[in-house]
């Protein structure tokens, strides 16, 4: 009789299954197509491998995820497991400091628990006034300009305004005397600042040309905040001005009674400086490009401004009515989000649509490609601002749109930016039509923000009711 076979049997080990994505680039290329053209480097993923894209970023596995439920698992569901204190957001707390932008965990929550009510409805309310007040003053100085001769750069002339705009809010200070040097500053940072934080190389310290001008131009915004914050401080006695800065400066912890420090108020001041006037501005900027592309957008715009407004200076009590205008800046920031995407880092292993990412990966929301998506917009690359009705978003993924990021970290100041958006599209476009110079190259270019990269010249034409 045999002997029975009493060698073990193994059962084969499951197959796991792993995300498509290129094989061929080496961590280091791939980095530096993602640097080189964000844009172009996200489509390519999205359209060779589909949703959930893997990939190796510098020393890290790493994730491109489109879909609005995988998208939704990073920022909501699952929130506490992805970061913002991944490794390369190190260099932008060299230049940001440790404000709502760069903080996390529970010193993120300790500032945002001070902060919000400075954000509460009834406090915006009044800034609504001084939001329109800015944009016709700025119309006024239009009007002495002769357009035929000298097209205005639009997306310069935004930003003014919204630099502007924080000024009067976040400081009860007009910043006009230097609206110039301000914005000429973050133009200049915009690229150091977007080059650095993907390669913090060599850091700071090192006096390189490109981080002695990185260095100089934090001095000048460093210069301008903390001589607001002294004279603020020392008027706050005197007064109870609603403006940002006198409720941070009131802002005490529930908990330890505590305020904020000096370098804490500097890096939330420009954190809000930054985000609050720069992503406004270029949300407006390209609500005048696709107007001046599509007048039948254009001209429902205009009915809905004469029919509401009657001339009037809108006010925060119009702007329930302003409905297709709020819907217009909705669709400008679907296909053009000032903020192309948002980055997060996995703590622990994590399931994204089937696929296990292990943890210390690198997750990357693209913004630009989700709001395109052809399975959640129809006609995703037309403009069109009635697909934000209720009846056509009604059954809409959450995360389809998300402009402001989404979960416990969306964006703090979402409802200041789209009411002072709504507000001085609404003031702007009772008066002028604005017209693209014919020929003018239109490319937008990821930095800090999403950008014309050759600036938005257009001519102004007066309405005539």
């Amino acid at each position: 009789m045999s002997e029975p076979n009493t060698t073990p049997v193994f059962a084969p080990e499951p197959v796991v299954k792993k995300p498509p994505g290129p094989r061929t680039l080496s961590p280091l290329s791939n980095a530096a197509a993602l640097q080189r053209d964000p844009i172009r480097f996200a489509l390519d993923m999205w359209q060779r491998y589909g949703d959930v894209v893997h990939f190796r970023f510098l020393f890290w596995p790493a994730y491109v995820l489109y879909h609005p439920n995988h998208v939704k698992r990073v920022l909501q569901e699952n929130h506490r497991n992805y970061s913002k204190n991944f490794p390369m957001m190190k260099a932008a707390q060299e230049i940001f400091g440790n404000g709502l932008f760069t903080n996390d965990g529970e010193s993120w929550l300790h500032q945002r628990r001070l902060m919000q009510p400075s954000f509460h409805h009834k406090r915006l309310v009044g800034f609504g006034r001084l939001m329109s007040e800015a944009a016709a003053t700025m119309l006024e100085r239009w009007q002495r300009t002769d357009p035929a001769d000298a097209p205005l750069d639009i997306s310069q002339e935004m930003m003014r305004l919204s630099l502007r705009i924080a000024g009067l809010t976040l400081f009860a200070h007009d910043l006009t005397d230097e609206v110039d040097r301000i914005g000429r500053t973050f133009t200049t940072l915009g690229p150091l600042i977007s080059r650095y934080t993907s390669f913090p190389f060599p850091p700071l310290w090192i006096p390189t040309p490109r981080n002695r001008r990185l260095l100089a131009g934090l001095h000048t915004l460093n210069t301008v905040i903390y001589a607001l914050i002294n004279e603020r401080r020392k008027q706050l006695a005197d007064t109870d001005a609603p403006d940002l800065l006198s409720m941070l400066l009131s802002a005490r912890d529930e908990e330890t009674g505590e305020s904020m420090s000096d370098q804490q108020l500097r890096d939330e001041v420009l954190t809000l400086l930054l985000g609050g006037h720069e992503t406004t501005a270029m949300a407006l900027t390209w609500t005048w490009y696709l107007l001046s592309q599509h007048p039948e957008v254009e001209r429902h715009l205009h009915a809905e401004l004469d029919t509401v407004l009657s001339g009037q200076l809108p006010s925060v009590e119009h702007l329930d009515a302003l409905l297709y205008t709020r819907r217009v800046i909705q669709e400008a920031m679907r296909l053009y989000p000032p903020v192309f995407g948002f980055t997060r880092f996995a703590i622990a292993s994590d399931e994204i649509g089937g696929y296990p990412v292990p943890a210390k990966s690198i997750m990357f929301l693209s913004a630009y490609c989700t709001h395109r998506h052809p399975a959640f917009w129809e006609k995703p690359d037309v403009f069109d601002p009635e697909r934000f009705s209720p009846e056509r978003s009604t059954d809409r993924l959450h995360f389809a749109y998300f402009p402001f990021g989404g979960g416990p970290r969306q964006c703090i100041g979402n409802a200041f930016a789209m009411m002072e958006a709504q507000l001085v599209l609404a003031t702007v476009a009772q008066r002028y039509s604005l017209r693209l110079l014919p020929g003018h190259l239109v490319e937008p270019q990821v930095l800090l923000t999403m950008r014309p990269r050759y600036g938005l010249p257009m001519t102004l034409y007066p309405r005539l009711r």
